[in-house]
This record gives C-alpha cells, sequence and structure tokens, in this order.
C-alpha cells in the first residue's frame, strides 16, 4: 500500500508552492499522512487546521481527486484544533468530491472537531462523521 507523506509549515513561513504528491515539507502545525488501497484514500491529518495550514489539506484532497479515486477517507483522530479555515477546506473538498462523484468521510473527530462541523451542517447533509459526532 503506498504511503504518501505531504507536511506543511504554517506560522512564520515562506510561501511555497504545494507539495506535489509524496513530496515532504517541514511543519509545525499539520502532517498529512496519504494511504491509497484499490481505488480508495485515507488521508490522516495530525495537529491543527486553521488558515496557514488549511492550504495543505486542499492540497492533499484536491491531490486525491486528481488522481482518480473513488472514495476518501480523512481521519481526524489526530486533529486537536480547526478553525473556520479548516472546516472551509474540508467542506470545498466535500462538494468536489460530490461533483465528481467521489465520496468523501470524516472519521472519528475529536469533540471540539465535531462539534465545529455539526454547527455548520444544515439540513442537506455536507459531510458524514465516523465515531464521535454523529451524522450531519
Amino acid at each position: 500500500m503506498p504511503t504518501n507523506h505531504i507536511t506543511g509549515r504554517s506560522k512564520g513561513a515562506r510561501r511555497r508552492p504545494p507539495p506535489r504528491c509524496g513530496a515532504a515539507m517541514p511543519t509545525e502545525t499539520l502532517t498529512v499522512e496519504r494511504h491509497d488501497r484499490h481505488g480508495r484514500a485515507e488521508i490522516t491529518l495530525a495537529g491543527e487546521i486553521d488558515m496557514a495550514s488549511a492550504p495543505i489539506v486542499r492540497h492533499a484532497l484536491s491531490r486525491c481527486l486528481a488522481d482518480g479515486v473513488h472514495a476518501i477517507e480523512v481521519d481526524l483522530a489526530q486533529v486537536g484544533f480547526c478553525d473556520c479555515s479548516g472546516l472551509s477546506a474540508l467542506l470545498q473538498a466535500y462538494q468536489r468530491a460530490t461533483a465528481a462523484g467521489v465520496s468523501l468521510r470524516l472519521r472519528d473527530p475529536r469533540p471540539v472537531v465535531a462539534r465545529l462541523t455539526a454547527l455548520a451542517c444544515t439540513d442537506t447533509p455536507l459531510l458524514h462523521l465516523g465515531g464521535a459526532g454523529g451524522d450531519c
């Protein structure tokens, strides 16, 4: 099973182009790992998703769509903080995945992340949460 590590620097970082799939950059707040298997991608996020690291999340999820996966699962168990920029990145990824016919599922968010996501939900399911938080 191939593994790609994508990390990025946030606080005080110089502007760099987003890393390509499999590339790595040092991080202060977020680490992204990608494991592919049978057309499915599992993205494991660890750290904080904030204004500085949200573009890394967008890039990692966009790469999955560009690589032609049919399902994306995002493990949030190690994410201790997510602000509105991070939420926006996840919602945009969900909308793009849905438009492409790809399922995107969030798994095991910590209570603070599950609460933020639940507050953003409407009558239409935007994200499907596994673990804490239930479905939106």
